[in-house]
């Protein structure tokens, strides 16, 4: 083993691959892999963990990894596969396939043949290896079936292949090949870099050379160019320095303006009301709450904002139809274009249902919708259009996407469109064609960040004077969307009926105490903890608790999750309500929250609160 199942808990062992498979989550596993690749710099170590995760992930008992040898390579092996490491094999099935010819036959020859993945479920039955040689190897070593995954580089050319063999008869699950496709995307990056860096030594070696041969010429001028090597270095690398600054101060700049007139607006309107209430003129008080409840709502807006450019906004994905979502803000959209444009619905017959946050999604075509209206001074048309597609690998690949099938919802207007250098940034945050003080720069980040977090992408085509199309690609779900979609938002405060109890677990004292005065007066019985070992406490007690109410991040060496699993096994029929600010993987573990469980995002109104509470309490 080359250390990669370092990463994993030590009950982990390699040869438990089922028990492996179901401790860790598929993202878990793949982060450990990836954490664990990119941080090996030796050569040889990082081929042996490539191999020893598609063996991790398959449960199989051998595995290899060849590379593509060109003429370049110098070896007199061009166009064969020489094998780079080996998990499993014995040393003379190693020397036997050191260097594998297109003529041979395996997985790894039958891909090269085909260009792409080759899967053999049974050697025995594969009419094309019957009294082989290749065939004698296979039973000595014990291999029985075999798969294998090209390697391709980011511009499409081969460079090797990953297999993975059983001693046994076998075809591997949809999940192993969508696991195994992702590592061989980051193993072809990573074979493709080291290739990059062993030419980068070839050529560097050549220069060491030409170098010590200058330097017998001259000593001088090979003094100069070292000089001259070195300052040119200094510079990249300060310029590289300087990009990073005025990256992080753009963004910085952006939050440290928007808060800053936010918190004025916020301070500033709960002194006067002080002073007010001080003065007896609680007359004056209502519109200073006003402005500092409205200066809080777009704070939170604009946090949600920056929260979905970094993708770790909290999302309550549900089967979705978006041209019902599509139709539904129709009047909205042209209420709020004005009676100069003119917007357009076009939906798809057959649309395909999405996986997607309903309210994130009716958010993105607005913010969508109010650019192109803004592009429009002079009047023009929105389209709204949703249609099914189905994604080749190179389609994909040229968005940054896996293959398959993907709904895509656009908005096209007839603005006045913007120049390839305006649209290199326009993902970026803080970027904005506006005068100051009329947009955050944050809409289309934002939108790009909930597209990627929801499984998609964005693209977007422009022409000056002609107008700009924005596509959001979502991933196709298989599960129809209801129709009758359940909403909480829209539910008014619930008042408690048969005054259930809530334990309300919260380390900030100052959002415990407000969260339980809301709870409290909604005639709910509030008991509270400040931390998981106290919750943990009054779960295990014999106190009656209808409810847990629980923020994600908690002290005490338990997180929310944890909590609320430890909860449901001492109280079965327990809901729990998890409270948070960003989208914590602790909660969300697989990609879903179980039967039960609940996510309310902070800030939130009170009539939000109350309506998920009794939502919850009532089935």
């Amino acid at each position: 083993m080359t250390g990669l199942y370092a990463a994993f808990p030590p009950d982990l062992a390699p040869g438990n691959v089922s028990a492996a498979q179901t401790a860790l989550s598929d993202i878990e596993l793949l982060h450990s892999i990836s954490v664990s690749l990119i941080g090996e710099q030796d050569r040889e170590a990082l081929y042996g963990k490539i191999v020893d995760a598609a063996v991790f992930i398959t449960g199989s008992q051998f595995g290899t990894m060849q590379l593509l040898c060109t003429p370049e390579h110098g070896a007199g092996h061009g166009g064969e596969l020489q094998l780079l490491y080996a998990h499993g094999l014995p040393a003379e099935a190693v020397g036997f396939w050191h260097y594998v010819s297109p003529a041979a036959y395996s997985s790894c020859t039958l891909a090269l043949k085909l260009g792409q993945r080759a899967i053999i479920p049974d050697f025995e039955q594969w009419a094309d290896i019957a009294g082989t040689e290749d065939l004698l190897a296979f039973r000595r070593t014990g291999i029985r079936s075999a798969q294998t995954t090209p390697l391709m580089s980011r511009d499409g050319h081969l460079l090797g292949m990953i297999s993975t063999h059983w001693n046994k008869p076998h075809h591997p699950s949809e999940r192993d090949l969508r696991l195994l496709d992702i590592l061989a995307r980051q193993a072809a990056d990573l074979l493709e870099r080291t290739i990059a860096e062993e030419a980068l030594r070839e050529v560097e070696e050549q220069q060491r050379q030409t170098a010590a041969r200058l330097r017998e010429l001259n000593e001088t001028l090979e003094q100069r160019v070292a000089e001259r090597t070195a300052e040119l270095m200094q510079a990249e690398e300060k310029l590289r320095q300087s990009q990073k600054m005025e990256a992080v101060g753009q963004l910085t700049g952006g939050l440290a303006h928007d808060f800053n007139n936010l918190l004025t607006s916020i301070s500033g309107a709960l002194e006067l009301m002080n002073r007010r209430i001080g003065q007896g003129r609680l007359s004056e008080v209502d519109r200073y709450m006003v402005a500092a409840q409205s200066a809080a709502k777009r704070a939170a807006s604009l946090t949600h904002r920056l929260l979905a450019f970094s993708r770790r906004q909290t999302l309550e994905p549900h089967a979705t139809n978006v041209n019902t979502l599509m139709y539904g803000m129709a009047e909205l959209i042209q209420r709020t274009a004005g009676p100069g444009i003119v917007v357009e619905t076009l939906g798809s017959p057959e649309l395909w249902p999405a996986f997607v946050d309903k309210s994130q999604l009716e958010n993105a075509l607005l913010n969508l919708c109010l650019n192109a209206r803004d592009a429009m001074p002079d009047g023009g048309r929105i389209t709204l259009e949703t249609t099914n597609q189905w994604m080749s690998r190179e389609a994909a690949r040229g968005i940054d996407l896996p293959e398959g099938d993907y709904l895509c919802v656009s908005v096209r207007d007839t603005g006045t469109g913007m120049s390839p250098d305006v649209m290199a940034h326009v993902f970026e945050p803080f970027f904005t064609t506006k005068p100051i003080g009329q947009g955050t720069g944050l809409g289309l980040s934002m939108i790009y960040g909930f597209a990627q977090q929801s499984g998609g992408q964005v693209q977007i085509q422009s022409t000056v004077g002609e107008g700009t199309q924005v596509s959001i690609y979502l991933p196709r779900h298989h599960v129809e969307a209801s129709q009758d979609e359940h909403d909480a938002a829209d539910e008014s405060v619930a008042a408690s009926q048969l005054g259930e109890t809530v334990l309300l677990v919260d380390d900030e004292p100052t959002v415990r105490m407000l969260l339980a005065d809301v709870l409290g007066e909604l005639g709910y019985t509030v008991i509270e903890a400040a931390d998981s070992v106290a919750g943990l406490k009054l779960l295990r007690s014999d106190v009656h608790i209808d409810l847990l109410v629980t923020d994600v991040g908690l002290p005490g060496g338990m997180n929310g999750r944890q909590l609320a699993e430890a909860g449901l096994q001492l109280r079965p029929q327990m809901k729990t309500l998890f409270i948070t600010g960003y989208a914590e993987s602790a909660v969300f573990g697989g990609g879903q929250l179980e039967d039960g469980m609940h996510v309310l995002t902070k800030p939130f109104a009170v009539d939000a609160l109350g309506g998920r509470v009794r939502e919850l309490l009532a089935k």
